[in-house]
């Protein structure tokens, strides 16, 4: 029999309130909006010389980190081919544009993130590598298996799993 062990932690405090837009359907961009954004972690594998997969309270302490640097911002998307972004006011603005559309926001509100689009997904995948690299930095060591989920919406579950790395 093999045995396989899983440690999760979904707790109310990993909770982020984000602005954010998305295109689809090509090149149409729905308007601006917000969530209040619910992260939970999962990470397998063996156990370790103190029985257990993870230390509970590194595992917390690190997605809570990544959660407060994403609370209260405008997420934006830098890999997007045709949401336009630049720094404007010395740098104290981000100005963003899709088409004929405009939008400008103090840079201190804004997270810019390197993904296409800002959906509850790729923002599981950006969340998952971040913690990985916290972990890491924390732990001496990386987990290879890893699942984040961001919930957007009361039950609309973005997932992504992180294996191998």
């Amino acid at each position: 029999m093999t045995e396989q062990y899983l440690v999760k932690i979904e707790k109310e405090r990993h909770v982020f309130s984000a602005a954010h837009f998305i295109t689809y359907d090509g090149d149409t961009c729905e308007p601006l909006h917000g969530h209040n954004y619910h992260v939970a972690a999962e990470v397998r594998g063996p156990l370790d010389e103190n029985q257990y997969v993870i230390d509970f309270i590194a595992l917390r302490d690190a997605l809570q980190e990544i959660v407060d640097r994403l609370d209260h911002r405008m997420l934006l998307p830098t890999e997007h081919p045709t949401i336009k972004i630049a720094a404007i006011s010395h740098g104290h603005e981000i100005e963003v544009t899709h088409g004929d559309r405009r939008w400008v926001f103090p840079s201190t509100d804004c997270v810019l993130l390197p993904m296409a689009n800002t959906t509850a997904e790729l923002l599981a995948r950006y969340i998952g590598h971040e913690l990985l690299d916290s972990l890491e930095k924390r732990l001496g060591a990386r987990p290879t298996e890893v699942t984040i989920s961001v919930d957007e919406c009361d039950g609309q579950w973005g997932v992504c799993e992180l294996l191998g790395e």
